[in-house]
């Protein structure tokens, strides 16, 4: 999955609707003789994140890479609501323009808001795109089996509104919101990935069937934007059904489109196909900002300091980050080097069948990458 296609695709999918910065990110400086060092916002997050974020410094290092990050370990508990160390990341990735992440861990019951939710309301991110596909080296029961599909989820809006309340003792409602324009918007991304990477399918995944209105209104969105791509296949699928295919029949999948919620559910359920949150890379992507992320957002509280944690997703998202600035060399060499290395299977983690640990299968990765 390329996302540097992906943001000439949203110039295209929201005309009309942001500024002139997504039109000149074209970056045409790194087409020169003289690369330009390109400053990025990294954020390990909690629990495994310093170490993953170790990882990915070791390797851009080992590269050559023309990255300087602004590293920020911050935990999310410190980042509160308008915080200055809240304030002083949001100008950080304001200014960057690009960002690289762990994941901030959301503890349970009232009173703490998702930094990963704040911050991608806060940027505008409105497209999550995670792409999913099987890797030589992690055995899974689709081992034999082509995956390779792209969840493109709304980022915005649904139940991840965050407008709750208690309307009697012992009674609470949730407002789940879904606007036509955000609707219109991230169908259109998809079926611009699609397009740009020759894709013939869009999945719209969604529970028209039961939440006539909002989903309805989601379903609508999409058949109408489905009508300006008549060389891709527009296909609709109720959420409960497409959980199910996609554990019995994952190669039917292509491009899925789908809202806040569903999104998160597929996204982890297609990624257990393959090998877990530990493989799986990730995008939020807005209008002349983006911040990578490993797909399946784990904290990995319980292994974290023991050097156990699987830093593949962290540096895959990282070679993802390298093609959106168009550094492709370098980002084919460090995904060259980390497949190597899990095909290889000397030194896989313990999520994905090995004993191996992250420092090892980091300078794994560097070896390959110098020798």
């Amino acid at each position: 999955m390329e996302f540097n296609r992906g943001i000439r695709a949203l110039t295209t999918a929201c005309r009309g609707t942001f500024n002139n910065k997504v039109q000149s990110r074209s970056i045409s400086a790194y087409h020169a003789h003289r690369q330009v060092t390109k400053r990025v916002t990294l954020l390990p997050g909690d629990g495994i994140g310093s170490e993953i974020a170790d990882s990915v410094v070791g390797v851009f290092q080992a590269a050559e890479v023309p990255i300087e990050f602004e590293r920020f370990d911050y935990k999310g508990g410190e980042l509160g609501d308008n915080s200055p160390k809240y304030r002083e990341v949001l100008s950080s990735l304001a200014r960057n323009g690009l960002g690289l992440k762990g994941s901030f861990f959301t503890p349970l019951g009232a009173g703490f808001v998702s930094r990963n939710v704040q911050l991608r309301k806060d940027l505008d991110l409105f497209a999550n795109v995670v792409p999913i596909k099987n890797y030589r080296g992690i055995n899974t029961r689709h081992s034999n089996t082509k995956v390779d599909l792209v969840i493109v989820r709304e980022n915005m809006q649904g139940e991840y509104s965050g407008h709750e309340q208690e309307v009697d003792p012992g009674v609470v409602q949730s407002l789940k919101i879904v606007s036509e324009y955000s609707s219109r918007r991230i169908v259109e991304y998809a079926f611009q990935i699609a397009q740009s990477e020759g894709r013939k399918r869009v999945t719209c995944v969604h529970k028209a069937n039961i939440q006539k209105a909002t989903d309805g209104l989601f379903l609508r969105t999409f058949r109408s934007v489905a009508e300006k791509y008549p060389s891709i296949e527009a296909k609709d699928m109720i959420i409960d059904n497409c959980c199910m295919q996609l554990v019995m029949h994952p190669s039917q999948f292509d491009v899925m489109v789908t809202s806040n919620l569903y999104g998160n559910i597929i996204a982890n359920v297609a990624g257990g196909l393959v090998g877990g949150p530990g493989i799986i890379p990730g995008a939020n992507i807005g209008a002349g900002i983006a911040i990578f992320e490993p797909g399946l957002r784990h904290s990995a509280q319980d292994i974290a300091g023991q050097d156990k944690a699987n830093p593949t997703a962290m540096l895959l998202s990282g070679a993802e980050m390298l093609k959106y600035l168009d550094l492709n060399d370098h980002a084919t060499r460090i995904e060259k080097a980390v497949q190597d290395v899990v095909a290889d299977g000397k030194h896989l983690t313990r999520d994905v069948g090995g004993s191996g640990s992250t420092r090892r299968f980091t300078e794994a990765v560097i070896e390959k990458l110098t020798n």
